[in-house]
């Protein structure tokens, strides 16, 4: 399909040979290189609007990001970054989705929360409806085994297999990496990333966006 759309593997854009069937599922006269390039975009967009909020155009410090500025329900400790990382993921999805519905064609999902049986090799969807359930009543084990990518790229409307699944990190401060990090004691995924994890529930490959290296395809 790459060759067909004259597109050689040392140019295709990361999506394109990371998942070679999106090439087909593309809105005509849009290309997977406009895919990664608006998505990457967007990531810039968001990182600039959320810092500006706060820190007058300038990124935040190591020092600043550290700062714990509230707790949660359950009593566990808020970051500067993290709080901005929420922040810019609201921007960041109002953007992506208006780059989905011009350029892809086929179905697509943005933070749909999945449940996901390793053992049994099963996955099912959580409604909204559900999922705001089971938020309000917090620190509960009900959250615990359920994965909620940024975006589910579908190849048809089978809304529980992934062509590709897409997160969005903005890594606090801008020079770190961006990255996965693995699950930790009391997860049933211990020892794995959420990429790893996605990738084996939903079946398609699972790339990071990040405001400064765009789409990254190491894990």
């Amino acid at each position: 399909m790459v060759a067909e759309q004259g597109t050689s593997s040392a140019t295709a854009s990361a999506l394109v040979q990371t998942a070679p069937v999106i090439i087909g599922l593309m809105q005509r006269h849009h290309s997977a290189d406009e895919l990664e390039e608006r998505l990457a975009e967007c990531a810039v967009q968001a990182d600039r609007q959320g810092n500006a909020r706060f820190f007058q155009n300038r990124p935040p410090t190591r020092q600043e990001c550290r700062e714990v500025v509230g707790r949660d329900r359950c009593g566990n400790p808020i970051t500067r970054a993290m709080q901005l990382g929420k922040q810019k993921h609201v921007l960041v999805l109002q953007c992506a989705e208006e780059v989905l519905k011009e350029l892809w064609a086929a179905p697509y999902s943005i933070e749909q929360r999945y449940r996901y049986y390793p053992n049994a090799r099963f996955v099912e969807t959580i409604s909204q409806e559900k999922e705001a359930r089971m938020l309000a009543e917090g620190c509960t084990d009900e959250l615990r085994g359920t994965i909620k990518p940024d975006l589910v790229l579908h190849a048809d409307r089978n809304l529980l297999e992934s062509a590709l699944t897409l997160d969005f990190k903005f890594p606090c401060p801008e020079d770190n990496p961006p990255r996965w990090s693995p699950y930790g004691d009391g997860s049933p995924y211990k020892g794995q990333t959420q990429g790893e994890v996605y990738e084996e529930a939903l079946g398609g490959k699972a790339l990071l966006v990040s405001p400064r290296d765009g789409v990254v395809t190491r894990q």
